[in-house]
């Protein structure tokens, strides 16, 4: 995601301070408001009014790294024996993803190059529905413009974790109350320890092998093999889970720090068709394979929208949607993107062959 411009020497902890707790009253008033998620919502506003205002903010680095830990080690710990028995049943609508991906490029990539008037890697990375930070990255490889593709995706997340709640509570009548998680005084110790091994060793594991999404798929590999065999028998605390909403909507708000008019006026807008065009392709999709029986309505939409995987989870886990059908499908059309971006690169020829990444 992109960053506003390296401050002077001393301030970047000053901007993180103010950051935080910006980010912190958002929270709060939320939460006194009454809103849906206010951990995740509060954060996320008060931080993206902020930036759009011209406030300087900073991101807080490996710490929302940290948070993205705990949700993969929220999905590794909801993958038991009883889900695996369940995935021959999941292929009939997994199989509708690929060419969900196809179908989106084929819309997508002619939209942002003949309409929006971006060049060609721009256009297919804008298009690609993938993790923010994975297509920021493997686009600027392949010759795109990094900042429109960060502002393209940080308002495809934006506005898609912004709508998917109030689907879920007025279409689906979810009301997200579900508990997220038990607090950490109810959890045994040694199950905290071994759920914060899983955390940073696979986070870390993954980074060493190049792993794309390494800070939130290493830990649910690793959290996933240590539930299967009996070790691993909690979800991460409350308290975990909540500071990882509070990250993760704070580093959607900071996306749009320095955002000029004409990026306004342009880029963004331009992302925010896109989304449109996004939520009817996403609409068909599952309204299909919810037809077909292949899945129930509300596991459908989460698994279909196209947002990003770590807002997808808590969404599931606070509308207590099964977690296993969900994220299995985002980490289909995940690892879909990212292993057809070196195809569409060489088959096209661009700029520079492409590098592994991070999410």
């Amino acid at each position: 995601m992109s960053q506003d411009a390296t401050p002077p020497s001393g301030r970047p902890a000053l901007l993180r301070a103010k950051t935080l707790v910006l980010a912190a009253g958002g929270a709060v008033l939320f939460w006194f408001m009454g809103v849906p998620l206010p951990m995740l919502f509060g954060p996320m506003f008060a931080c993206l009014v902020a930036a759009l205002s011209g406030a300087s903010l900073k991101g807080v680095g490996p710490v929302s790294d940290i948070g993205r830990t705990v949700l993969g080690v929220a999905v590794g710990a909801s993958i038991s024996p009883a889900v695996l028995q369940q995935v021959p049943q999941m292929l009939g609508s997994v199989a509708f993803v690929p060419l969900y991906i196809a179908v989106i490029g084929l819309v997508g990539v002619p939209y942002f190059r003949k309409v929006c008037g971006f060049d060609l890697p721009t256009a297919y990375f804008s298009a690609m529905p993938g993790g923010l930070q994975d297509m920021v990255l493997l686009g600027k490889e392949a010759g795109g413009d990094p900042r429109a593709l960060s502002l393209v995706h940080a308002t495809r997340v934006l506005i898609i974790v912004t709508i998917a709640p109030i689907v879920l509570i007025y279409f689906f009548g979810r009301p997200l109350s579900e508990p997220i998680g038990a607090p950490a005084s109810d959890i045994p110790a040694m199950q905290l320890l071994i759920m914060a091994f899983a955390a940073i060793a696979g986070w870390k594991l993954a980074e060493r092998v190049g792993l794309f999404g390494a800070a939130i798929l290493g830990p649910t590999i690793l959290t996933a093999a240590l539930s299967l065999a009996g070790v691993i028998e909690h979800r991460p605390p409350r308290e975990a889970i909540l500071a990882a909403q509070f990250f993760i909507g704070l580093m959607i708000g900071v996306g749009y720090v320095g955002v000029t008019f004409a990026e306004l006026r342009k880029v963004v807008l331009s992302g925010t068709v896109f989304v449109i065009i996004l939520a009817i392709l996403a609409v068909l999709v599952t309204e299909i394979v919810v037809v077909l029986g292949l899945a129930s309505p509300v596991e459908a939409f989460l698994a279909f929208a196209p947002g990003g995987q770590a807002e997808m989870t808590v969404l599931a886990i606070v509308a207590g949607a099964d977690l296993g059908f969900v994220v299995i499908h985002h980490l289909t059309r995940l690892t879909l993107v990212i292993l057809g971006a070196p195809l569409f690169a060489a088959f096209v020829g661009l700029r520079r062959p492409l590098k592994g990444m991070d999410e």
